[in-house]
């Protein structure tokens, strides 16, 4: 049996928290559950290990370490499953919707009887959520709002919820006796930011017994279909999770043609029509009258050859100018993820992160990282605890103290962007600061002008370094607020502000379709994974998918450049 991944773990510590609010428990018992799941998060030690706690987890004691223990040997939570039983399955549907937490959640199905989107839907529209106490019209605007949101977003995926899933699969289709090559295609290999399903071609020389096996995979919750050439099922979770099984002769054209995107496979099929041959998803073959014999074809690389073309990294495959690059041998080189040597938008205890400075900096310093940039929130983000200039300051001295050659720890703030475009600290705090990320955290609703107008204003002042994500989306759940994109990369040219790529797989903004435009215009990319705990610094990788997917090259990366570099550019200052 595969053993539970550390975060599926403490997903389910999460939702166990959940539920005792929902049942009105102990609110140090619901705590408890939090933070072990929290803990778990930051936890770089051998889980079964920790699950015997021969190793001391600081927030993890022995009842939850059992339920740990539980679950990496059973695949299994009983408590969790009896808890479950407890509510209509429906109920957990509300924890998907923007706005709603689990005490709304318990007020609704209390007093309500609320225990699904429907049932809430309509509980808007009758007005019963309008006067209920502690929620009120405007209220029950904002949750139809979510519930429609939801609906439009009903079936698709996050990136970063997939890939462990995809990972997981890829590994176990590559362990298979009868399997030659296997890899991932559609959307996936693409990087697309979001995915609506996962899919696989492998090649083979007993296609029946592979795509038999696959729908035994673990966590296949569902068989939707299986024969002798492709599967597809539904694993736990919801996502579904299509085969493809070829000769490895086919292998090349399959994983291409399935890789896509539509758009890019007509364009290849053109071209190879152009030399008087066919191409589809299981062979290249010359037509009647062709001049040209057809080449062999063993891989990918091989087939982009025959039509006259440079290879085409599968994130460039979107039909927005690569083919006509590839052709002039004018595609980029794209950026790698050993290329980044530090990241600067993080945070720590001191502000809203889950980890302390002291343990985000040994997580960077385990990653490999040359440097750490620390950006805790600044005073106006109530919400996530931000820092004043007092407090502030006396991070600047615990950053020093942790510098060194080994790890460089730069001191930095996501400052507030005010509703007005000025800075929630004064310029001569922010000049203490080796660099300054500002962000937009409210009044979402202006206009696109004066929004725009705002982040203008923001981005004049000489002390912000870079812009942190752009336009505040939440991937699948929040829209980003309206601003002119095109008119924020011209300033950002004019002024030499960076402009944050915000790898965290919620948010991947600025958004991958606009970098080629920053690139043109010579505005530089950070790569940023705005970590609130050790495990996000990670999300590092899903930014520099997004930044290939842009287009972009270690030299259009900020963080590509050494710690001495980086140090250099600081001092002088933007």
């Amino acid at each position: 049996m595969q053993l539970p991944s550390k975060n599926f773990i403490a997903d389910e510590l999460l939702i166990i928290a959940r539920l005792l609010e929902l049942k009105g428990e102990n609110p140090f018992k619901i705590r408890a559950y939090s933070q072990a799941a929290r803990a778990l998060e930051n936890f770089s030690g051998n889980l079964q290990d920790a699950a015997s706690q021969t190793i001391v987890v600081p927030g993890i004691g022995k009842a939850i370490a059992e339920k740990i223990n539980e679950l990496l040997t059973t695949g299994r939570l009983s408590y969790l499953e009896n808890l479950k039983a407890e509510f209509p399955s429906t109920l957990f549907e509300l924890f998907e919707l923007q706005g709603l937490g689990g005490k709304k959640i318990k007020a609704l199905y209390d007093q309500l009887g609320v225990d699904s989107i429907e049932s809430l839907r309509l509980a808007c529209e009758d007005g019963r959520i309008a006067g209920l106490p502690g929620f009120g019209t405007k209220s029950a605007m904002n949750i139809l709002k979510a519930i429609e949101q939801h609906a439009r977003h009903s079936g698709f995926f996050r990136l970063g919820d997939v890939t462990a899933l995809a990972n997981d699969i890829l590994e176990a289709l590559r362990a298979h006796p009868k399997v030659i090559r296997a890899s991932a295609a559609g959307s996936f290999r693409r990087s697309k930011e979001i995915l609506h399903d996962l899919d696989f071609v492998v090649s083979t020389k007993d296609p029946a017994r592979v795509t038999a096996d696959f729908t035994h995979f673990d966590l296949v919750e569902e068989v939707i279909a299986c024969g002798d050439t492709k599967a597809s099922v539904r694993m736990v979770g919801g996502v579904q999770c299509d085969l493809r099984a070829v000769s490895d002769e086919e292998f090349p054209f399959a994983i291409s043609y399935f890789t896509g995107s539509k758009e890019h496979n007509i364009a290849l099929r053109n071209r190879a029509l152009k030399r008087g041959w066919t191409l589809n998803e299981y062979r290249l073959a010359a037509t009647e009258g062709a001049s040209d014999a057809v080449p062999r074809i063993s891989d990918e690389a091989a087939l982009y050859r025959a039509l006259g073309m440079s290879y085409v990294a599968p994130e460039l495959r979107e039909d927005r100018g690569e083919i006509e690059a590839a052709e002039r041998g004018e595609l980029p080189s794209l950026v790698e993820w050993n290329h980044l040597r530090g990241t600067f938008h993080n945070h720590t205890t001191a502000s809203d992160g889950r980890a302390t400075l002291e343990e985000m900096v040994s997580a960077a310093r385990e990653l490999g990282l040359e440097y750490l940039g620390i950006a805790d929130h600044s005073k106006s983000s109530v919400q996530a605890n931000g820092l004043t200039a007092d407090r502030l300051a006396q991070q600047r001295k615990e950053i020093a103290r942790l510098d060194s050659k080994e790890l460089r720890v730069f001191a930095g703030v996501e400052c507030d962007i005010l509703k007005d475009g000025s800075l929630d600290f004064p310029d001569e705090v922010l000049a203490s600061l080796d660099y300054v990320v500002a962000s937009v955290h409210s009044s979402f609703t202006l206009s696109e002008s004066e929004q725009t107008k705002r982040i203008l204003r923001a981005i004049s002042n000489p002390h912000v370094t870079m812009l942190g994500h752009l336009t505040g989306r939440l991937l699948l759940t929040r829209e980003g607020y309206a601003v002119n994109v095109p008119a924020v990369i011209d300033a950002a040219a004019e002024t030499g502000t960076m402009i944050e790529l915000n790898a965290n797989p919620h948010r991947l903004d600025m958004d991958w379709r606009w970098w080629p435009l920053a690139k043109s215009k010579g505005v530089k990319c950070v790569i940023n994974p705005d970590a609130h705990r050790v495990s996000g610094l990670q999300d590092l990788y899903f930014g520099v998918l997004m930044a290939r997917k842009g287009g972009l090259e270690r030299r259009d990366v900020f963080n590509c450049l050494s710690a001495e570099e980086v140090s250099k550019v600081f001092a002088a200052g933007r």
